[in-house]
């Protein structure tokens, strides 16, 4: 048997994934408190609050270690929105940027066998690549041998939804990433057959969306709502759905479109019918736009635990004593990634 931390839990979309493996989770981690209220109806347990301020002898040991560090300063539309407000981002930004260092504090400090990381796909190429390579390097100066790829949910879920996935081990043992099924998902199969009239967009926000994409349009621009093919896939559902809904908007007959409902959005993600929603519509949508496609990870996670378990080694170059010994150096790594408290 094989345990795991979730770190920036989210409402447990990491959790649904690993626990059907048969790992089981040691400890959970997530500031924001509406995820913390679903995440405890859901797996009866309450996370702890902000990983900054939890110490590393505060975390139990574990054999795994998952989580889905903030992507905002990496992804396209959180760099544009800090750099529009004058701000920092990628490494600079001020709070979420420097989260990946908790990561590493705790990787560090309770060296687990394995981890995986999610992000953005665009983290791979935020500030030409750099980010990405410190990221990396950082993983492997502590002692770890990455694996990364970039997944699209769509072949498994009705849904465009590019993401990275960075697996760690502390052995070079053999490692392939799945691939994934084509089930060629069609958004009409995660719809609701009744649905109440409060998700169809009023005469005023369909308007003000129509005049919107027109005026982009007009300018050569790609910006505008994205009305789906029902028997095809959606946009990405993102966080902010909760605001028009515009990515994702379902057609009706004779009728504006509608927003998905919050069980379609669970849908969406690969979460099962029994997972429980409990905050409002707008909290709802935040939560599942910001979580992982569930069954994407469930299958990284099958490979990861079947490569712990035959523990075949590979012949990696062997890394140099100095560069293994780096990371025992208080003074190198907080000159390096920052005081990490």
């Amino acid at each position: 048997m094989f345990y795991f931390i979730d770190l920036f839990a989210g409402i447990g979309g990491m959790r649904l994934a690993f626990e059907s493996t048969g790992a089981v989770c040691k400890f959970s981690s997530e500031w924001d408190k509406f995820s913390q209220q679903t995440y405890l109806t859901n797996f009866g347990e309450q996370p702890a609050g902000d990983i900054t301020q939890v110490p590393s002898d505060q975390i139990p040991d574990h054999d795994i270690l998952v989580g889905g560090f903030p992507c905002q300063p990496f992804s396209i539309a959180g760099v544009s929105k800090h750099n529009s407000l004058g701000n920092d981002h990628g490494f600079e930004h001020p709070t979420q940027g420097t989260l990946f260092f908790e990561v590493a504090r705790i990787i560090r400090d309770k060296k687990p066998k394995a981890f995986l990381l999610e992000n953005v796909k665009n983290l791979v190429s935020h500030d030409r690549g750099k980010t990405f390579s410190i990221i990396k390097e950082t993983l492997e100066e502590l002692g770890y041998y990455i694996h990364h790829q970039v997944f699209d949910a769509a072949t498994i879920l009705p849904q465009h939804r590019e993401r990275i996935f960075i697996v760690g081990f502390r052995e070079p043992i053999a490692f392939k990433f799945p691939i994934l099924p084509n089930y060629q998902p069609q958004i009409k199969d995660i719809l609701e057959t009744k649905v109440d009239d409060k998700y169809t967009l009023t005469d005023h926000l369909w308007q003000y969306l129509q005049n919107y994409a027109e005026k982009h349009r007009a300018k050569g621009n790609g910006f505008g709502y994205g009305l789906v093919d029902l028997e095809g896939i959606s946009r990405t559902l993102s966080a902010r759905y909760y605001k028009d809904g515009s990515e994702i908007l379902i057609p009706q007959k004779d009728k504006n479109p509608r927003r998905l409902t919050p069980r379609e959005c669970a849908r969406l993600m690969g979460f099962p019918e029994t997972f429980k929603i409990v905050t409002s519509d707008t909290r709802a949508y935040k939560q599942f736009g910001n979580s992982v496609a569930v069954p994407v990870v469930q299958a990284i996670a099958k490979e990861m635990m079947l490569s712990l378990q035959n523990q075949k080694i590979l012949s990696y170059p062997m890394r140099s004593p100095l560069q293994l010994k780096l990371f025992e150096n208080q003074a190198f790594y907080h000159e390096k990634i920052g005081t990490l408290g």
